[in-house]
């Protein structure tokens, strides 16, 4: 199983990314989750997809949206009001459909990351 993470870059504190998470399984036989990891800090887990339920920590929600279109077989983290402390690399992971969890450890798939830098 290949995931795949796009969608990173450089922006300005305020501003929005879109990530991307591609398969090449369907996605919708997953719990998709988003995580990212900032250097010398501990893989965090940020929202999940499972079907059409999902979750955020704490951290991202009302920030951050997770979402997925079946037809193309994606799914994304809409990220607005990005903040310096956002800075990180970004993975997308895939877990057993059973997983409704943002438990890193729970999460068997994972993509090589995408990085976000957020910085004037």
């Amino acid at each position: 199983v290949q995931v795949v993470e796009s969608g990173g870059g450089l922006v300005q504190p305020g501003g929005s990314l879109r990530l991307s998470c591609a398969a090449s399984v369907q996605l919708t036989w997953y719990t998709i989750g988003w995580f990212r990891q900032a250097p010398g800090k501990e893989r965090e887990g940020l929202s999940y997809i499972r079907g059409s339920s999902t979750d955020y920590a704490d951290s991202v929600k009302g920030r951050f949206t997770i979402s997925r279109d079946n037809a193309k077989n994606m799914v994304y983290l809409q990220m607005k009001s990005l903040k310096p402390e956002d800075t990180a690399v970004y993975y997308c992971a895939a877990a057993r459909f059973n997983i409704k969890s943002l438990d890193k450890d729970a999460y068997v798939y994972w993509g090589q990351g995408t990085q976000v830098t957020v910085s004037s």
